[in-house]
Order: structure tokens, then C-alpha cells, then sequence
């Protein structure tokens, strides 16, 4: 088993999660800042002042009180503040990542660290100059920069001053957010990513029993719309500062299978694919919404804002590869079920077929290689797994060391699944595993949900020395990386 030469080979983060200085260099708040730290069984919160100066707490997603102002309030901890502090550890970090061998590192840009309210004429120097010199330390070690531009992180002046992505002015912030990101980083990235998981704003309205209104579903198609022409038009002007550039859409890819073989069930599934995956895909790789676009926002007497301009945009900012994460699959059907599971913000009917992890997650390796094989026949475009790994909780031994054969054996199987779709004609041409290095669960906020090759020695209430170790999948990875992928013992 061998992987195609130049294969990019490497682990993925993000800015949020792992970087930590949340109010260093410059650094404008986002909304993860005023977010605190949950559990699988309890909930992350989001903090404010309500127009009465008395604090309070809000579910994610829900809105904000009238009146009221996010804010960050004693006796709450806030997990992204510190994170793994990637920010002070970058060149130990990237040291590390050099000895696993790494040929490519995932990473986003922090968009209130360049601009603090995202409303600034110019960027912060401190926060421009903090990213190049990753880069630079990345380029040391012949690591390929893939840069994920937004992961999250609206800074939260837009959110809370300007109505967020609903707002059509955010286009021309973002714009010139990206068009920083692509004029100061010219010759040190060459892999950028517009959009992280841009799938999951209409993914996340019907989760965990909620009950969407026409409303909810008509403003996150809007949010949707001025996302895909944001991401258009950075990728015209990225095209247009460098030609070499290669710009990618990020997905979150979710498996779905019939629950049934009801041809209720079938349709479920097939509409299942189109609201959740194939929408925002198609938009970003085709250039324009498919035919059943209509159908879905008839469902929810939808009516969208969309001019002539931004048509043409979105034909002519065409993305040059398909990115997505992958963890799970889950089942559709139009039945009722008893036997529910939850992961990764997915809810659904369990499948016997499969086992789940302590969070929930359907571990299918199978579930990768259909992904890709379906993907790539659709838009025959480079495609790259961005995201793909299993949260656990790890023991650290007397000794120090950390035996987490887990970890191996689900990469293991994806990996080889990854090449049976390479054999059967799929265009891959990277793999970034999620969380390379331990970091804040975006779901439950929570550090003893580890990921990483690397240990950090930092707990759920943010106590820890920070010290980094090498876990055996760090060993095990750095074999596959200097075999291509042929070695998987």
C-alpha cells in the first residue's frame, strides 16, 4: 500500500483551540472568548450583561437578550483564553510537528488578532507579524502552511455591533481580512482554505431536538449566501495577487446512510445529502446552487437577498479543491427511533452495524472512502481530508508514557480505506489529522477529550504546567509519514 508521491501528509488545529493570548498583541475578542467550558454532559454557555447590568449565560446559537452585551464575567472559565498556548510554544510546537515528519500543518488566522473590531482600515502589525513568523518557523522545517482564513471567529464587535454574517457588509470585511492574509503571506502559503465547516450553519438548526423556524432557516441561508460570495470574491483576489495559490472550500463531511430500505427512508437520505453536504459544496466547486435549492427553500418559505453581481461572483470564484472533515457517519430515516446517539453535534438513530466512542461518534472507516468516492465523481476536483481524528480520554502512565493504541487503530483504518479510494480513482491529495497536538474541544470545551500525538498537560479548569510529551501514536504517525503511508503496523 503506498500513497502518491508528494502526498501532504500532516495535522490540522485551529486558531480558537489552540493559540491561546486572547487578549495578547493586539488581539480583539471572538465570540469563542466569551465562551465558557462544558462537558458531554453540559453545555458550553455564552456570557453577557443584560440591559440591566446583571450577568447572564445563553445557550450557543441561541440569540442574544435585547440589550444585552457579551462580556466576560468572573466565576466562569473560559477555556479558549489560555487554550494550549500556541501562541507562546509555536517554534516547540513546530519542532515537534518537523520530528513526526510532517509535510503539511493545518492552521487558521485568528481574524480579531490582524483586525481586533474587523471594521479597521488597516491591520494589527503585532498580529500580522505573529503569523509570519509561523510561517517563517513552518519553512524552516520544509512544512507546507494550509491556512484556513475563517474557522470560527468572527471577531465579536461584528457579531455584536454590526448583526454578524446576516449583515452583507461582512463581505467586504472579510474580503479585506483575506486580502491581507494573501498579500502579507505571499510566498510563505501556498494552500488556503476560505471557510471552515461552512456547512454546519444549516446542519446545526434542526440538532439535538431543536425546532427551526422559517425564520431561523430563512436567515441562515441568507448568512449562507453572503458566506459563498465572500468566499467568491477571495478567491478571485487571491488568484489575482498569486495565480499559484490553491483555494479550497472545507466541509463538514458526515456519512449518511439509509436507516431503512422504506423508500421514505431513500428520499430522507438523498435530501439528506443535498441539504446538508452537497449545498454548500456545489455552490463552492460548481459555482452555482443546484436545482434543488429551490426545493429547500420553499420548505421554509425562503427568500433570498441574492443580486446579479453576486451570480457572477460565485461563477468566477470557483474554488481549486475540496476539503472536508470526517469522523462519522450517521443514519436517516423517517421512523421513529428509540435508540438515539449523539456526536459531533449529529444526533440520530444508532447503526448496529458500527461501535461509537465515549462522545458518541460512529466510528466508520468505510464512511471516508464512500465520502471521497462520492465527492470526487461529483466534482472531479483535488480533494484533501482536513479533519479526521478520535477524541479520547488518555492515561498518563508513572513513567510518563502514554499508550494510546486507540488512536493508532482508528487512523489505521481510515488511512486504509483513504488508499482504497486512491485506487479506485480519487484525486487525494493531503491529510491533515484533527488535533495533531492536544487542544480545547470546540463541542465541550473540554481538554480530557485529547486528540493529539502530543500531550499537554492542561485539565478541564485550565490547571496544567503546559509541558508537552510524545505520546506512541507520535511515533507510529512519524512511521507512516517516512513510509507514505505503506507502514501501518
Amino acid at each position: 500500500m503506498s500513497f502518491p508521491s508528494g502526498f501532504l501528509w500532516g495535522g490540522a488545529t485551529a486558531a480558537n483551540q489552540v493559540e491561546g493570548g486572547w487578549n495578547e498583541g493586539g488581539r480583539g475578542p471572538a465570540l469563542t472568548d466569551v465562551t465558557t467550558g462544558g462537558s458531554v454532559k453540559e453545555p458550553r454557555y455564552e456570557t453577557y450583561i443584560d440591559k440591566d447590568g446583571k450577568p447572564g449565560k445563553k445557550l450557543q446559537k441561541q440569540p442574544l437578550p435585547d440589550g444585552a452585551h457579551y462580556a466576560v464575567l468572573d466565576g466562569y472559565h473560559y477555556p479558549n483564553h489560555e487554550a494550549v498556548d500556541f501562541y507562546h510554544h509555536y517554534k516547540e510546537d513546530i519542532a515537534l510537528f518537523a520530528e513526526m515528519g510532517f509535510k503539511t500543518y493545518r492552521m487558521s488566522i485568528s481574524w480579531s488578532r490582524l483586525y481586533p473590531k474587523g471594521i479597521e482600515k488597516e491591520p494589527n502589525k503585532e498580529g500580522v507579524e505573529f503569523y509570519r513568523n509561523v510561517f517563517m518557523e513552518l519553512k524552516k522545517y520544509n512544512i507546507e502552511p494550509l491556512v484556513t482564513i475563517w474557522h470560527f471567529d468572527t471577531p465579536l464587535y461584528l457579531e455584536e455591533h454590526e448583526g454578524g454574517w446576516l449583515n452583507r457588509d461582512l463581505i467586504e470585511y472579510y474580503v479585506r481580512f483575506a486580502t491581507t492574509c494573501f498579500t502579507e503571506y505571499n510566498g510563505l502559503v501556498k494552500y488556503w482554505l476560505t471557510f471552515n465547516e461552512i456547512n454546519n450553519t444549516v446542519m446545526f438548526l434542526d440538532m439535538f431536538g431543536n425546532k427551526a423556524t422559517d425564520e431561523d432557516y430563512q436567515n441562515a441561508y441568507q448568512i449562507l449566501h453572503h458566506q459563498f460570495v465572500a468566499s467568491a470574491k477571495a478567491v478571485q483576489i487571491g488568484h489575482a495577487i498569486n495565480p499559484d495559490y490553491m483555494i479550497g472550500c472545507m466541509i463538514c463531511g458526515i456519512t449518511r446512510y439509509p436507516a431503512t430500505c422504506d423508500p421514505n427512508d431513500i428520499l430522507a437520505n438523498r435530501y439528506g445529502w443535498e441539504k446538508g453536504i452537497f449545498y454548500c459544496g456545489d455552490v463552492q466547486a460548481k459555482g452555482y446552487y443546484g436545482t434543488y435549492a429551490k426545493r429547500l427553500w420553499d420548505e421554509h418559505n425562503v427568500h433570498l437577498n441574492i443580486t446579479e453581481e453576486d451570480l457572477v461572483d460565485l461563477e468566477r470564484g470557483t474554488v481549486d479543491m475540496y476539503t472536508f472533515s470526517y469522523y462519522m457517519s450517521s443514519l436517516e430515516t423517517t421512523h421513529e427511533v428509540k435508540d438515539k446517539v449523539s456526536g459531533n453535534f449529529v444526533a440520530g438513530a444508532r447503526n448496529e452495524y458500527l461501535t461509537y466512542s465515549d462522545w458518541g461518534w460512529a466510528l466508520d472507516p468505510k464512511g471516508l472512502r464512500y465520502y471521497l468516492e462520492v465527492i470526487y465523481d461529483r466534482y472531479e476536483l483535488p480533494l484533501m481530508v482536513v479533519e479526521n481524528g478520535l477524541g479520547a480520554y488518555d492515561k498518563v502512565e508513572e513513567d510518563g508514557s502514554i499508550h494510546d493504541e486507540y488512536r493508532i487503530d482508528y487512523y489505521r483504518q481510515h488511512i486504509i480505506e483513504m488508499n482504497k479510494a486512491i485506487e479506485h480513482g480519487v484525486d487525494l491529495i493531503g491529510y491533515t489529522t484533527w488535533g495533531c497536538i492536544d487542544l480545547v474541544s470546540a463541542g465541550t470545551g473540554e481538554m480530557r477529550k485529547r486528540y493529539g500525538f502530543i500531550y499537554v498537560d492542561m485539565d478541564d479548569e485550565g490547571k496544567g504546567s503546559m509541558a508537552r510529551s510524545r505520546k506512541d501514536s507520535f511515533y507510529w504517525y512519524k512511521k507512516v509519514i517516512a513510509s507514505n503511508g505503506a507502514d501501518l503496523d
